[in-house]
């Protein structure tokens, strides 16, 4: 059986996959990789033609009822997750925030943090110069931006997984990887088995699924790109543990609360 199995152009994405796309797991599976931004996949994943996708956990909210969550290659912080930063240090609120998509978790969270401000809405990639030349206020980063943002002459202004620490003492859950509700439960446990498999042999093999993921750092030197992809590739990745499916819960509960989202239903395969 063929499946459609789309993930991001980003060093984390390409660590965990690359044992999958390189022969180096068993698979039955004939698997086609579709390789795309986190926003461009969560837009794409509401007409449901992808089989298995990387999602934010924000966009499953509205997506519940086609996808369920694969309990590997969840995106969690822990100690880090999406930051605003600015030229210099601002009131955030009423300001213009660049942020990287509607549906991004970092959106859902940057509004359960603040009240009042006006979002930017523009590929993660150009945030960082849409600061630095003050088409906006601020804005708010998610990938390889979280480290490297100083490099630019910006600063912090909040730390989205300080806030969500200190509110609730669990890890941030950010994304998730999900398989369409309508395939085989057999299909669906075997693509678990095979990724599960792959996100094991990267962590196993750190070196050599770093010298590929290197293709797609943007121009992330090995050692920055080493740590970006092992902040988000780690033992929540290869298997979702129970804090990380109440943090999604607590997550939707309090996007719910701020009418921001509906419940959706919180269906993990194990």
């Amino acid at each position: 059986m063929k499946l459609i199995v789309a993930h991001t152009p980003d060093a984390d994405d390409a660590f965990m996959f690359y044992a999958m796309a390189h022969g180096k797991v068993k698979c039955e599976l004939k698997i086609e990789h579709l390789i795309e931004d986190i926003e461009s996949l969560n837009k794409k994943a509401f007409d449901g033609k992808l089989d298995v996708t990387a999602l934010s956990a924000h966009a499953y909210a509205y997506l519940h009822e086609k996808y369920r969550i694969l309990s590997v290659g969840a995106s969690v912080g822990d100690g880090y997750g999406p930051i605003v930063v600015s030229k210099q240090k601002v009131e955030l609120n009423g300001k213009k925030i660049a942020i990287p998509g509607k549906y991004t978790t970092a959106n859902l969270l940057l509004n359960l943090a603040l009240d009042d401000f006006k979002a930017i809405e523009m590929r993660f990639d150009e945030i960082i110069d849409a600061v630095k030349s003050g088409i906006v206020d601020a804005g708010l980063l998610i990938h390889e931006g979280q480290i490297t943002y100083e490099k630019h002459g910006l600063k912090m202004l909040l730390d989205l997984w300080e806030w969500w620490n200190d509110l609730t003492k669990l890890p941030l859950p950010l994304g998730i990887n999900v398989i369409k509700r309508s395939m085989p439960i057999e299909v669906q446990r075997e693509f678990l088995r095979v990724m599960r498999e792959s996100i094991g042999y990267a962590l196993n093999n750190v070196d050599e699924a770093i010298n590929y993921a290197m293709k797609y750092s943007r121009g992330l030197d090995e050692e920055t790109t080493k740590k970006f992809a092992l902040m988000y590739v780690n033992e929540y990745t290869y298997e979702m543990p129970n804090s990380v499916v109440k943090a999604l819960k607590l997550l939707y509960e309090m996007g719910k609360e701020k009418n921001l989202i509906e419940m959706p239903k919180l269906d993990v395969l194990f």
